[in-house]
């Protein structure tokens, strides 16, 4: 038998399957009825609801994501809550199409029980990811609702 991993060891392998591009396994770390808050995302959805949604979420990335990620100044701080984590990173990213190389911080509030992710809030710095990829003036239309 297995041993639940704890909140600290969910999240590192979160991060480890973001940065290894394997975000067709990310789904497996979340919970059937999980819930994923991306709180500074621009626009479209902000939250996602379930296992499924989320398996179909990676999938869209996996297949459409330019960016190269690497994690730096990992701090994960534990909680008076023993589910919850709260982690610090920094992504050095790497924009395939633009060339273009930047740093983008990022914090994540886990809650994790058995061993997986029962909800995320995820505050990534999504303005820095849109501006590498040259994607300002498409960003500023949507913002708009052109």
């Amino acid at each position: 038998m297995s041993e639940t991993l704890s909140p600290r060891e969910v999240f590192q392998k979160l991060i480890e399957g973001i940065s290894a591009g394997r975000f067709t396994e990310l789904a497996e770390l979340y919970a059937e009825d999980a819930v994923v808050e991306t709180v500074f995302e621009p626009v479209g959805p902000r939250r996602f609801e379930g296992r499924a949604a989320l398996k179909e979420r990676f999938a869209q990335v996996s297949a459409s994501s330019p960016v190269e990620l690497a994690p730096a100044n990992v701090v994960v701080r534990e909680t008076d809550d023993p589910e919850v984590v709260v982690a610090e990173f920094d992504y050095h990213v790497h924009h395939q199409l633009t060339g273009r190389t930047f740093e983008a911080s990022n914090i994540q509030v886990l809650r994790v029980r058995d061993g997986l992710i029962v909800s995320s809030r995820d505050y990534h710095d999504h303005l820095a990811l849109i501006v590498a990829g040259g994607n300002l003036p498409q960003l500023v239309a949507a913002l708009e609702g052109k």
